[in-house]
């Protein structure tokens, strides 16, 4: 898998895509993350790559020249499945999405900046939108991480243990049901005992009460999609 970046503060993703998880993946060879400046094709001296709206918003505008050119340039050289904006109004990341881009083999993210994107782009160049939450952050760096973190840890082979992704918050459409480890008691603080029982079965069972309970009491909503789904249904 590749994916490609693009961003006007490249910097802000260093950290994000270069450690734990997402950092070994790449220096495994199991993933490729390029992250791209846009400045490269910025206009004028200056480099600039915004300008003022017109209509008279308040705001700069990232424009449409530096982030086609880039674009272009990548699908020169390649295919790819999806070019993707971080945008507040996108379909909202769910484990569905992360999932399904799993399987693409070529992503590209733009990340927007400033008060957004020349509404061209996201007409003409964009293949799909994903937003993060209903809140405004600075820019799209930050959503690309995430993106790209939820995307990378699915990918064959990134994960040690490849079962461990099978059993994360969502998989099912649920919450992960309680976790602990060891010591069974602390001060007092005891680990349930049905998972100390060493009967698979009952610890199931248990798991699947939990999960059910804690996705009714916290993420009610959730419910409603698993309780859809054909092999839910009795």
């Amino acid at each position: 898998m590749r994916i490609d970046i693009l961003t006007v503060v490249p910097e802000l993703l260093d950290s994000p895509l270069s450690h734990s998880i997402v950092g070994r993946a790449r220096k495994n060879g199991l993933v490729e993350i390029y992250v791209h400046n846009i400045r490269k094709y910025g206009l004028g001296p200056r480099l600039s790559v915004d300008d003022y709206s017109y209509g008279g918003d308040a705001g700069m505008v990232m424009m449409i020249e530096p982030v086609e050119k880039m674009i272009e340039e990548l699908k020169a050289e390649r295919e790819y499945d999806e070019v993707i904006y971080m945008s507040p109004d996108g379909e909202v990341l769910d484990q569905g999405i992360s999932n399904e881009l799993s399987l693409k083999e070529n992503i590209i993210i733009l990340c927007g900046h400033y008060k957004g994107i020349d509404h061209r782009i996201r007409e003409h160049l964009i293949t799909r939108e994903i937003s993060v939450g209903d809140y405004v952050v600075s820019g799209g760096e930050i959503p690309a991480a995430l993106l790209t973190d939820s995307i990378v840890r699915l990918v064959p082979g990134v994960l040690s243990d490849e079962t461990s992704a099978l059993s994360d918050c969502f998989q099912d459409g649920l919450l992960s049901p309680p976790i602990y480890t060891r010591p069974a008691d602390y001060k007092g603080w005891k680990v349930p005992e049905v998972l100390l029982s060493g009967n698979p079965k009952l610890i199931q069972a248990w798991q699947d009460e939990q999960a059910l309970e804690r996705t009714r009491k916290l993420r009610p909503h959730l419910l409603d999609r698993y309780d859809a789904a054909p092999e839910n249904k009795k």
